[in-house]
């Protein structure tokens, strides 16, 4: 191989990985959202989260799901809540983080499935 056809390929390996540097770099953050050590007081008493003008209530029934999962809506009494992303208006449940991986369902209405 002439010198001239290794400089060439040299160049393109270089260039090769420079791009695949870029899209190692372009990857978004993974999303991680803290929970509490216990869960708060007002939830474990089956107070609602209001949203949206409405009253959503704790189940005792838990999703398990990722962070990525699940899309940030707001905060009340201090307790993030989320939706899961594939979920679309009018939503059918809402969740609080309480664990690794766990979510606690929420829904409109207080009585109990």
């Amino acid at each position: 191989m002439r010198r001239s056809e290794k400089l060439f390929m040299v160049i393109l390996m270089a260039l090769f990985f420079v791009g695949c540097g870029e899209t190692a770099q372009r990857k978004s953050k993974p999303v991680n959202f803290d929970f509490p050590e216990i869960e708060a007081d007002w939830i474990r008493n089956g107070e609602p989260i209001e949203f949206e003008g409405e009253g959503w209530y704790p189940r005792d029934a838990i999703e398990v799901l990722s962070d990525a999962d699940v899309f940030f809506l707001g905060r009340d009494k201090g307790v993030e809540f989320f939706v899961e992303k594939i979920d679309v208006r009018p939503y059918d449940r809402l969740y609080t983080k309480f664990g690794n991986n766990k979510f606690r369902i929420y829904k409109k209405h207080r009585s109990r499935d």
